[in-house]
């Protein structure tokens, strides 16, 4: 939760400013968009007529280059930008060239987009952190008998000076020398069950330079470093004390204890990607400040300094896996692969459904947004007897054979539909009787 809860005026403002947009956030994405319009100021719709580049800037659809560029040269450190469609690629080369803070998952048919926030530099968050109350716990760990008792130790030194609390401690690791993914995620859960306020995880051999107070300040479910932009670090990993953050531990959890060949930051993604396609995960990118290692550049200006030697080369050994989501990860939003939303229904009773919305970037914007509200309003009034929902979004023709092959793995019916196409509130419950008839003439021919 942020820090603090927007007030009935504000609340009342932004719905009008987004009404008139014709934009739908769901509730935790507006707070966030309130509590940034309370750190850089009253937010305004990209294209108002004093094209003000000051505040909070909305900003409905992608531009391309040149317009991006100038976009981009248009904007200040004293600004926030915020993308409520972020789940569309074509806002990608844009997010390439600030600095992505965080997104907050689609929240049903309510608000069933990507919120992405960013802006240029991290300096005025870092330097409005400095104030903040709440203090996360530093949770670390270690193979037991391991070489490790004296980086563990410099950690536990490192803190001393910024009066955080702390638990440090060895475990037994079935590997001797290293712990593994599923160690590391149930040493988690039991610090989530054994505290109250929110953990930090920092591996251990790294040092403190300075208190790491940003994400608690930033008020989010989850805080992570992504390594080369793209590849989701565990070495530096913030939990709130929020549902969303708890569900995100637990798939964490759950992928490790029934993948522990697996190496972390694939289960990581796939468990961020999981619970943000579930609920509407609050998710906020860390700086390479929290995530410095040796020999950088910054090393000297770092938060968190890891006992690690900088290398061009990613963290997992799996180049397969960097070919399926670096470039969705690197925007801040899921891939082909990946359901961008699932939606469930208690009336449902029969298997699931999934819908693939094909050739998203040669699109217009307005019609892929409009489609995606069409889609998951028309599963919320009546979902056809179909239990789950999962929306994924194609960029491209080429990435249709992913999103079939992904959805072809549960139990479940694909839909492939067009950015415009026409959806009637009873689109899946005729689909179902589509499915039943065809059912019954192949029984009973």
């Amino acid at each position: 939760m942020r820090g603090t809860k927007l007030t009935d005026e504000t609340r009342a403002t932004l719905g009008r400013l987004l009404q008139s947009g014709g934009i739908r956030l769901g509730e935790a994405q507006r707070d966030r968009l309130g509590w940034l319009a309370g750190q850089y100021g009253a937010p305004a719709l990209d294209g108002v007529p004093d094209g003000r580049r000051n505040g909070v800037v909305i900003l409905k659809e992608p531009p391309s280059g040149a317009a991006a560029e100038l976009f981009y040269r248009s904007l200040n450190p004293g600004c926030a930008l915020v993308i409520p469609r972020g789940e569309n690629p074509g806002f990608d080369f844009l997010k390439s060239k600030l600095t992505e803070f965080g997104t907050v998952g689609p929240c049903g048919a309510d608000g069933p987009h990507e919120m992405w926030w960013g802006g240029i530099g991290w300096s005025k968050l870092l330097s409005a952190a400095d104030s903040s109350t709440l203090r996360p716990r530093i949770v670390s760990c270690y193979p037991r008998g391991s070489g490790e008792a004296t980086a563990a130790l410099a950690l536990r030194h490192s803190l001393e000076r910024f009066d955080l609390a702390c638990h440090i401690e060895p475990v037994e690791a079935q590997l001797g020398d290293r712990i593994l993914c599923f160690e590391k995620a149930e040493f988690m859960m039991r610090m989530w069950n054994k505290y109250r306020e929110p953990l930090l995880f920092v591996e251990a051999g790294a040092v403190l330079r300075e208190a790491p107070l940003l994400p608690s300040f930033l008020g989010c479910d989850v805080a992570l470093h992504k390594w080369n932009r793209w590849e989701m670090s565990g070495r530096t990993l913030y939990l709130g004390r929020t549902k969303a953050a708890e569900m995100m531990l637990r798939t964490w959890q759950q992928l490790a204890a029934s993948y522990p060949a697996i190496w972390e930051g694939y289960l990581l993604d796939q468990a961020w990607s999981l619970t943000s396609s579930q609920v509407p995960l609050d998710t906020v990118w860390l700086p390479r400040s929290y995530h410095a290692l040796k020999g950088d550049l910054g090393a000297s200006r770092a938060t968190i300094l890891h006992d690690q030697q900088t290398t061009t080369l990613e963290l997992g050994p799996d180049p397969g896996f960097a070919s399926m989501v670096r470039a969705a990860r690197r925007a801040g939003r899921t891939g082909a692969r990946d359901a961008f939303m699932v939606m469930t229904s208690k009336t449902g009773t029969g298997n699931g459904i999934a819908a693939i919305l094909l050739n998203v970037s040669a699109s217009d914007a307005g019609a892929v947004a409009a489609t995606v509200e069409a889609v998951t309003g028309a599963y919320a009034a009546d979902c056809g007897g179909y239990s789950r929902l999962e929306l994924s979004l194609c960029a491209w023709q080429d990435d249709v054979g992913a999103a079939r092959e992904a959805a072809a793995q549960a139990p479940c019916r694909i839909l492939e539909i067009a950015p415009g196409q026409h959806i009637a509130n009873d689109f899946f419950a005729a689909h179902a009787s589509d499915e039943a008839l065809t059912t019954a003439r192949h029984i009973f021919p």
